[in-house]
């Protein structure tokens, strides 16, 4: 069973950042699709971002150049670098993990507020 935890989440004002961490176990992670999603109260939950094991890389438009997702395969670990955050951007935050079967994280609660 591979378990996926994400960590970074906090309270930020508004044009601050964050690193959200996602960490999982297991030897599969470095064959995986990783990919972050959000979900803000009353909404369904959205990809954010994606990087592929070769290390492609996808962005929704609304956090092209403010986010960057990054992967450490040695220490099973996608990061995901979030600058210049807006109100709108909160949400809890949720990894995945895709090989032949999908995980997913707790989630991580981002809330921007000044």
């Amino acid at each position: 069973q591979v378990q996926v935890v994400e960590s970074g989440g906090d309270l930020v004002q508004p044009g601050g950042s964050l690193r959200l961490s996602c960490a999982a176990s297991g030897n599969i992670f470095s064959q995986s699709v990783v990919g972050w999603y959000r979900q803000a109260p009353g909404e369904q939950r959205k990809l954010v971002a994606l990087i592929t094991p070769g290390g492609s890389i996808r962005y929704v438009a609304s956090v092209r150049g403010r986010f960057t997702i990054s992967r450490d395969n040695a220490k099973n670990t996608v990061y995901l670098q979030m600058n210049s955050l807006k109100p709108e951007d909160t949400a809890v935050y949720y990894c995945n993990v895709n090989s032949r079967d999908s995980y997913w994280g707790q989630g991580t609660q981002v809330t921007v507020s000044s």
